[in-house]
């Protein structure tokens, strides 16, 4: 189950990174009160994951899913252009998140 909430923690973190994209430096109310309430959120999960995850495992995981999910929010939904570098980099973040859970066992 701590996966489970550490994985919703991660999709958060994504969450409140667009918003605050949107929010055009918190001067925007709408997007600063969701970028607010998911980052906080997000916090709340990770927390509770920590209660049986290692630090060590769910820190990196969860800034994992949050930038994997930022650089591909960004290419779908903010203009940015894809590149190889871009995905080589992409990669090799979900390998270390792969390579973290795979540490921490089952």
């Amino acid at each position: 189950m701590a996966w489970v909430v550490l994985l919703a923690a991660g999709l958060l973190e994504i969450v409140w990174a667009v918003a605050l994209k949107q929010s055009h430096g918190l001067t925007r109310l709408g997007p600063s009160l969701v970028a607010g309430a998911a980052l906080v959120g997000s916090l709340v999960l990770l927390a509770q994951a920590m209660r049986t995850l290692p630090l060590g495992v769910a820190y990196p995981i969860w800034t994992g899913i949050g930038a994997l999910g930022a650089v591909l929010a960004g290419m779908a939904f903010a203009g940015e252009a894809p590149s190889l570098l871009r995905g080589l980099a992409a990669g090799l973040i979900l390998a270390g998140a792969a390579l973290m859970k795979a540490s921490a066992g089952s």
